[in-house]
């Protein structure tokens, strides 16, 4: 279960992210990121560590580079490396 929602999370923010201003409205593309990093931000350290093993198997597998590229970005990107005490 964790696997699939973290592929259709990976596939929501890559649409987002790729999305161009006809497509979606950009400042309601930034609110839904913004959404998206605070929820990983609240994560445990465990809860961190299970997403960006999961993401780190998702880029491996991933055979489009620019996606591959999106994937292993995500945990810097989305905070789920930053420090949490």
């Amino acid at each position: 279960m964790t696997h699939a929602l973290a592929e259709a999370l990976v596939d929501v923010l890559w649409f987002i992210e790729g999305s161009d201003d006809e497509q979606m409205d950009p400042d309601d593309a930034v609110k839904v990121l913004e959404g998206v990093a605070h929820l990983v931000s609240r994560l445990s350290n465990d809860q961190c560590s299970e997403l960006t093993a999961l993401l780190e198997a998702m880029a491996e597998a991933e055979a489009d580079p620019a996606r591959r590229e999106f994937l292993e970005g995500f945990p810097d990107g989305f905070g789920l490396l930053d420090e949490r005490g």
